[in-house]
């Protein structure tokens, strides 16, 4: 099976409007900005995105966010996009809020086929409202449920022609869970080698998860803040 193909524009053939896919990335840290660009250019509408955040107003998927592409987001944390919260207050978007570990941890069981697991952050809190909530050893938890999408969207540090990945640093953040978690997972390098040339040991992703895999260009690797001392 030939998993290599040529740009983002060629892995995200057959997605369609009104699917569900996942964004790798912390802040913008490991997000695949290849892809996130193809998708802008597709005019895909109607997406419900997982993502541990919503990028900024001009970078990342607030691009997706500014042309009103997306219906729902799952996220932990959204404090740095300006149009995300303008969408929010005004019922253009549909947000579903989930504390950060909660959100990794059902990515992981989404890639594991654990359909559900009981946890106890968010219990008494907004979070669970409306959720079936159970006691263990004295402490309440509430019941969440696994999170797949259609599409899982990852970004590597680097990757082979069999689809295996390594990511590196704080760019693994949340690429790996959802690198396991989609029907179909796309995963864009910085650098793309021959099957064969990668350090098992130094794999994060097996190459059994991704589907799609594709050499990214012209990375910008943005970050949200730059803090110095004098």
């Amino acid at each position: 099976m030939n998993k290599v193909v040529k740009n983002a524009n060629e892995a995200i053939k057959g997605m369609q409007d009104g699917q569900t896919f996942m964004l790798g990335g912390f802040g913008l840290s490991g997000i695949p900005e290849n892809t996130i660009k193809a998708l802008v250019e597709s005019g895909l509408n109607d997406l419900t995105c997982i993502s541990n955040n919503a990028g900024v107003d001009d970078f990342g998927l607030g691009l997706l966010l500014k042309k009103h592409q997306i219906k729902k987001m799952i996220s932990s944390y959204v404090g740095e996009n300006k149009e995300f919260e303008r969408q929010l207050l005004s019922g253009e978007l549909e947000v579903d809020l989930i504390p950060q570990g909660t959100l990794a941890e059902r990515l992981r069981a989404g890639g594991a086929g654990i359909p559900a697991f009981y946890v106890p952050a968010g219990y008494g809190t907004e979070v669970g409202e409306g959720k079936e909530s159970r006691e263990f050893n004295g402490k309440m938890h509430l019941l969440e449920f696994a999170l797949t999408a259609d599409f899982a969207v990852v970004k590597a540090w680097k990757g082979d022609t069999m689809g295996n990945l390594i990511y590196r640093e704080t760019a693994n953040n949340f690429n790996q869970a959802m690198a396991t978690a989609g029907k179909i997972t796309i995963a864009e390098v910085e650098i793309l080698v021959p099957a064969g040339e990668l350090n098992p040991n130094e794999i994060h992703t097996p190459g059994i998860y991704v589907q799609r895999i594709f050499q990214g260009v012209n990375y910008e690797k943005r970050i949200e803040f730059e803090t110095v001392t004098e």
